[in-house]
């Protein structure tokens, strides 16, 4: 049987290729569109800190792009798993209920500052994880201008922020303490009734009184810090 050699024109071939390379790039161009959009209107549109998590349909219709907004889900998931929660106990273990708890509840407070040190940890370790994936996306500038916004609004935004609060509550637990060991020291002169506290020594009351006025100013900071915070998260 004779067989009749198959010729294909270069022409074709490269036609067929120009056709594939248009529908592929077609393709990414509908997909970064889509990803644009989302930012925009779901996370920068929005007033406070929003991150929605993607449905199974947005995720097809980013494509690749899903994976560049993974980058900022993961960091705000790991931040609130090993910051934001964890904060919350340690808030609650340094919490203090009269003057009296300074002297009774040191080894509480002790626990909530040297719980500060793994919070502080935690949080860069989210943070450099985040800033590493960020720098090495490879993105269209139409894309990366709006991309960027969204980062700092829900990555690096939040990361200083908490960042803040760190000093003011190791100023506050700091000073706790010292307040603490200062009415052990002195405990002789102090008798603790309830919630108050009777000084029989003028120079011990005159110095209990300037140590207290410190960690009220330290308070100061932490409300102040936490005002931020919430605005941050609301919007407002």
């Amino acid at each position: 049987m004779k067989r009749t050699p198959i010729r294909f024109s270069a022409f074709w071939l490269c036609l067929a290729f120009s056709v594939l390379l248009a529908a592929c790039g077609n393709k990414e161009a509908e997909q970064r569109t889509a990803f644009i959009g989302f930012l925009q209107t779901r996370v920068l549109d929005k007033p406070g800190l929003r991150v929605p998590t993607l449905t199974p349909e947005e995720k097809a219709s980013f494509g690749d792009y899903a994976q560049h907004y993974a980058v900022i889900a993961d960091f705000n998931e790991g931040m609130n798993k090993s910051v934001g929660q964890p904060m919350s106990q340690v808030m609650a273990k340094g919490a203090l209920r009269s003057v009296a708890d300074l002297a009774s509840r040191r080894d509480d407070l002790k626990a909530a500052k040297d719980g500060l040190g793994g919070l502080r940890t935690a949080l860069d370790k989210e943070l450099a994880k985040a800033d590493a994936a960020h720098a090495g996306l490879k993105q269209p500038d139409d894309l990366k201008q709006v991309y960027d916004k969204a980062y700092e609004k829900t990555v690096a935004t939040p990361a200083a922020t908490f960042k803040e609060v760190f000093p003011a509550l190791d100023s506050v637990f700091n000073g706790a303490l010292a307040v603490g060991d200062y009415l052990e020291k002195n405990k002789s002169k102090i008798q603790v009734s309830g919630a108050s506290l009777t000084v029989s020594d003028p120079a011990v009351q005159a110095e209990l009184n300037k140590m207290l006025q410190d960690l009220n100013g330290h308070s100061k900071a932490i409300n102040a810090a936490q005002t931020k915070m919430q605005a941050m998260v609301r919007g407002s």
